[in-house]
């Protein structure tokens, strides 16, 4: 089993390497660690590794822009497909470019828009942001019944993104009350789905 991991692991470092023929290792960081904790997930192996694929290569067309507006500001969630994008640009034209960008890559499925454009976020407020996310974290693994590895928890302006793939509706209230409950969020945006969500796998036409 470990081999399996390890291949799979590698395959996505090469295939990334491939696509970023510079500066590849802090990009693949993420898509590592992606795939060594899927097999907690829902998601499968296969998954995991196409969403690892799609965003190296997002963040590849993002560094190739003359102006890193995006490079820099922008966060970007891979699952199953389904691009979220979050963060805070400097011009109200970066968000445009952030979401035509990522329909480019193959195997996007869908692209959440949620990139703000603000002159003044601040390093309070970024510093908050982060703060919320680690404690809603923290707090999802203390829950009981919710499988925290299955949620992605981004915060932006004091705004909550969750995605990810909840075991059934009861696992993804808890998670919900969890992040609209922690000090200093203000709203809380879902994009989690459940397990036996028909929409699951399925391209929009």
């Amino acid at each position: 089993m470990m081999n399996t991991y390890r291949l799979i692991r590698n395959g996505v470092m090469s295939a990334a390497c491939a696509v970023l023929l510079s500066g590849c290792i802090p990009l693949l960081i993420g898509a590592g660690t992606e795939t060594a904790v899927v097999v907690a997930q829902e998601r499968s192996v296969g998954n995991a590794v196409d969403d690892a694929s799609i965003l190296v290569k997002i963040k590849n067309l993002y560094a190739q822009q003359t102006d890193k507006d995006l490079l820099k500001n922008v966060e970007i969630k891979v699952v199953e497909g389904r691009v979220l994008l979050t963060g805070n640009v400097d011009k109200p034209d970066s968000q445009i470019e952030a979401v035509r960008l990522a329909w480019q890559v193959d195997g996007v499925k869908e692209v959440i828009n949620e990139v703000q454009s603000s002159d003044n976020a601040g390093l309070l407020n970024y510093s908050r942001d982060v703060w919320i996310s680690n404690q809603i974290r923290v707090r999802l693994l203390a829950t009981k019944n919710v499988r925290s590895l299955n949620y992605s928890v981004l915060t932006v302006n004091q705004v909550v993104y969750l995605m990810g793939i909840a075991q059934n509706q009861d696992e993804l209230e808890a998670a919900t009350n969890v992040a609209s409950t922690t000090n200093y969020v203000q709203r809380v945006v879902s994009y989690v789905r459940l397990k036996d969500d028909p929409k699951r796998g399925a391209i929009p036409q």
